[in-house]
């Protein structure tokens, strides 16, 4: 059997400073970056995403940053589909691939991959809306539970975007999102993956940087600029998944006078931290990462050290 090539993930919560670990890989090993995150694949989204610098996507070359319009979806299937199309294409012109986020589902659903479920329907859709609009999300998870209660139970009775796809799924194919993906079979990858972990050993650490980086969004009104500009399109709405993004929403709850500017800071932070929280939780369900401690001042120096300790080692088998 050929030996498969290597790609490098580079995983870790929000603010642990993957962007510029990567930097520091392409500039020793020649390389192309695949973005890891939901939120940079929208045009016209830039500092609320700390999207990188148009000098840092000259220096190497990026993938799935820009691709879709505000308005539009991106699934996880689709990232899948898009990063074992673009880990290949980079081998072939002998670079190395660089898979670079903080969306964890993504990094699972590579690794695992996914039942094909069925699409949205729009009709089934609006109707679930009228109904969660007209009874509450209490109720739909009460009806959620009669159809799949494996999913119900454990999924928040508020959670309503992830209860209205279950129910969504249930109707449409007759059977438990569960069960469905009960049946999931784990697909090998075309490609050994590394998998580095930029962790805080001291989250205190994580989360004053997370209060830098917002406070730095906020400075001279870029980032509710950036969303006021967002708004002026008249098409978009908070119940699209660009504008569910951590920041994007309190801004717009802020423009919309519903919270005042210490509250916009406040609940902006905490929702960031709160997304670190969740990532964190789902790094460590990857027994196999390579962890290493984001505070530490040679982070950077690190990955590079794994990467090429990688390189060699499989040059040598």
């Amino acid at each position: 059997m050929d030996k498969l090539p290597l790609a490098v993930a580079i995983m870790g919560p929000t603010a642990s400073g993957k962007t510029a670990a990567a930097l520091e890989v392409a500039r020793h090993i020649p390389c192309e970056i695949i973005s890891v995150d939901s939120a940079l694949v929208y045009r016209g989204m830039d500092i609320g995403t700390a999207k990188p610098t148009r000098a840092e996507l000259d220096s190497v070359p990026h993938h799935l940053i820009d691709i879709l319009d505000p308005g539009q979806a991106y699934s996880a299937m689709q990232f899948r589909q898009d990063a074992l199309r673009l880990t290949q294409e980079i081998t072939a012109r002998g670079r190395l691939p660089l898979l670079v986020g903080g969306t964890m589902l993504y990094f699972k659903v590579l690794r695992d991959g996914l039942d094909e479920l069925p699409q949205a329907d729009p009709a089934l859709r609006a109707q679930l809306d009228e109904e969660a609009a007209r009874l509450g999300m209490p109720a739909m998870h009460a009806r959620l539970a009669e159809l799949d209660p494996v999913t119900a139970q454990r999924l928040k009775p508020n959670d309503s975007q992830r209860i209205q796809r279950a129910l969504e799924i249930s109707l449409l194919t007759g059977k438990p999102m569960s069960s469905l993906l009960s049946q999931q079979q784990s697909q090998p990858l075309p490609f050994r993956l590394l998998p580095l972990a930029l962790e805080p050993a001291d989250r205190s650490v994580l989360h004053a940087r997370i209060a830098l980086r917002f406070d730095l969004m906020l400075r001279g009104g870029a980032l509710l600029d950036e969303v006021e500009s967002l708004r002026a399109r008249g098409d978009l709405h908070l119940g699209l998944p660009s504008m569910r993004c951590v920041g994007y929403r309190q801004a717009w709850e802020y423009l919309d006078g519903e919270i005042d500017a210490e509250a916009l800071r406040d609940k902006g932070i905490a929702a960031t931290r709160q997304l670190a929280k969740r990532q964190l939780t789902w790094l460590r369900s990857m027994p196999d990462r390579i962890v290493i401690d984001c505070n530490a001042p040679d982070a950077t120096a690190q990955v590079l050290q794994q990467v090429q300790h990688a390189q060699h080692t499989q040059a040598s088998e």
